[in-house]
């Protein structure tokens, strides 16, 4: 029977970790019979790694061949395709570019385009340098040939999680918001995890902690990795940029980075990183000069004119390296644990074949998976640029005036939309959440124009409320998100 009230503190599964992995298995349990709850220390989901990174939807055609990576991302692409479609969330098929600008990696090519083809991306071929221009009008002198990866694209990194943990709510799944695991203990059958909420207790826990999932590893008896965070800063550069590049262009792989590249984002922007920086400190989410000046001496030589373009913001995110190659995902049947480690860049392409990996282990595990008797699907707000925006919307203005009451003028965010954002079934509670779920605030004043009628709009709410609420459970919601 699935957890409903909010005094339930006994549960079948404790999912720790509410990124877009822990959420994607969230979403995924929530369509058995089980009691499930979901552990995330912030005050909002997606809001550590999958916040902060390239937002590209990956093919896996350069992974390993065989790596668990490679096998999860393909796995996961028409999953991702399907739901994508059927939910809202935006996603564009831009395709790739791979640009050797030496003879060093136009010699890679070849093995490149091999390794594709077994990870089953039969549809990667070699570019001559004048198809390379005629694609790519803009791209800076010198190249001198690459290969074509059409199934590459971009995707919203804030819409993805948000739509996986509102249907995971939406059927049941309790999200425990700032509540991190301080400890775990073992009382019978059961983990007992302590949070500066209370205890929780599971018959099972599924670590998908992120940069901290080493250190859950090792609070369950287990020692499987060491995470050492790797920092990737990023430029964002104005729409007005968006006409220089039709395709995500990247650079010839190594063995450490996938490199830095150019791509078009699903807002409408140009997006240039990530710096690969390996760091000690899981908080040092700071851009630097070095980091900045290294990306646009890297995007000059990529498209020239990008850099006379204006920025809109830097940012820098931290992916959960480890001195392993591949994922570090595992069972241990007898202590009723899986882990979900070591997701690195590919984590937001993967997410939904990690999820279903992780259920099949629990199920090999022993965990009984009985089917839920109802599962409610979820319908996320427009904020692509290749969707029906509510401000072009003359159908949704007519039903409802405030879509056309525009408060974010450079995101065009509109009063309605963030109206519902407030009441949505996982409500923002703060600016930053309003962002990921509308745009307000993203654009090229960074919210100088809208910061104020946006901290009213939350004054007003948190007064309603009567606070900041930190406890989302299962339930219906009439206005954001829709649940179908």
């Amino acid at each position: 029977m699935k957890a409903s009230g909010a005094k339930e503190r006994s549960y079948d599964v404790a999912v720790v970790g509410a990124g877009v992995v822990g959420a994607a298995i969230a979403r995924e349990l929530s369509r058995f019979d089980l009691r499930t709850v979901v552990l995330e220390a912030a005050d909002d989901v997606g809001t550590g790694t999958t916040k902060a990174n390239t937002a590209i939807r990956h093919t896996g055609f350069d992974a390993k061949p065989g790596s668990l990576e490679a096998t999860l991302l393909r796995r996961a692409y028409p999953l991702l395709e399907d739901y994508a479609a059927r939910v809202g969330i935006p996603v564009e098929t831009t395709g790739a570019l791979v640009v050797a600008w030496d003879a060093e990696q136009l010699g890679r090519l070849d093995a490149l385009a091999a390794r594709a083809k077994e990870n089953g991306c039969g549809d990667v071929h070699p570019v001559t340098v004048d198809e390379l221009y005629a694609a790519e009008p803009h791209l800076g002198p010198g190249a001198l040939g690459g290969l074509a990866v059409p199934g590459e694209g971009i995707m919203c990194p804030f819409t993805t999680p948000l739509a996986f943990a509102t249907e995971a709510v939406a059927n049941g799944v309790r999200l425990e918001l700032s509540s991190p695991v301080e400890s775990v203990e073992h009382l019978g059958d059961e983990h007992v995890l302590v949070t500066p909420r209370g205890a929780i207790r599971a018959r099972w826990v599924v670590n998908a902690a992120g940069l901290h999932s080493d250190t859950l590893d090792r609070m369950t008896g287990h020692d499987g990795f060491t995470v050492r965070p790797r920092r990737g800063q990023l430029i964002v550069f104005d729409k007005l940029a968006r006409r220089l590049v039709s395709s995500i262009l990247l650079p010839v792989p190594t063995p450490v980075s996938k490199g830095v590249l150019v791509a078009p984002t699903v807002f409408g922007n140009v997006l240039l990183g990530p710096t690969a920086e390996d760091l000690d400190d899981r908080s040092a989410t700071e851009t630097t000069h070095e980091g900045l000046s290294d990306l646009r001496a890297k995007g000059r030589v990529v498209l020239p004119e990008l850099l006379e373009e204006e920025v809109t913001a830097t940012y820098a995110g931290l992916r959960a390296a480890t001195e392993h190659a591949d994922y570090q995902i595992a069972c241990d049947p007898a202590a009723r644990y899986v882990r979900a480690g070591g997701i690195r860049s590919t984590g937001l392409s993967a997410s939904m074949g990690i999820a279903a990996y992780v259920v099949d282990l629990l199920a090999d595990a022993g965990l009984e998976l009985a089917p839920a008797a109802t599962h409610h699907e979820v319908h996320m707000p427009p904020i692509g640029e290749s969707q029906l925006r509510p401000f072009r919307d003359p159908r949704a203005i007519a039903g409802d005036p405030a879509y056309g009451e525009i408060v974010c003028h450079c995101e065009r965010v509109t009063r309605g939309e963030l109206r519902d954002a407030l009441a949505a079934p996982l409500p923002a509670r703060s600016a930053e959440g309003l962002r990921r779920r509308t745009r307000a605030g993203l654009g090229r004043c960074q919210g100088f124009y809208c910061s104020a009628t946006i901290a009213a709009m939350l004054a007003g709410t948190a007064a309603d409320r009567g606070g900041p609420e930190r406890t989302g459970s299962g339930g219906v919601p009439v206005t954001g998100a829709r649940i179908r």
